[in-house]
């Protein structure tokens, strides 16, 4: 009786633990998301006043470059110059291809 009750106990914590394991990356996922959300609406507007032809390759660029330095730096700033010191080199590298 006491191995059934042991075996129970371990199996509701390994569910207990699963639930929190998937809670935690769904949480992460949403956040990326929400995140990419912004950064795209932000780098459209910013290509829209420079009068660039908006480019949905190019933002998904900027905005997962972006993603890695936050995450990195934990600094919007700075993340936000870098990324757009990088794609303002790679536009002017492509245009000289």
């Amino acid at each position: 009786m006491k191995a059934g009750k042991y075996k129970f106990f371990i199996f509701v914590n390994l569910i207990i633990l699963f639930n929190s394991l998937n809670s935690y990356y769904l949480a992460e996922k949403k956040q990326n998301s929400i995140i990419k959300l912004f950064c795209l609406q932000s780098v459209k507007e910013e290509m829209m006043k420079a009068e660039m032809v908006y480019s949905e390759e190019i933002a998904n660029e900027t905005c997962d470059c972006y993603y890695d330095e936050f995450a990195q730096t934990a600094s919007h700033q700075d993340a936000k110059t870098k990324c757009k010191l990088e794609t303002k080199e790679n536009l002017n590298h492509k245009r000289k291809i």
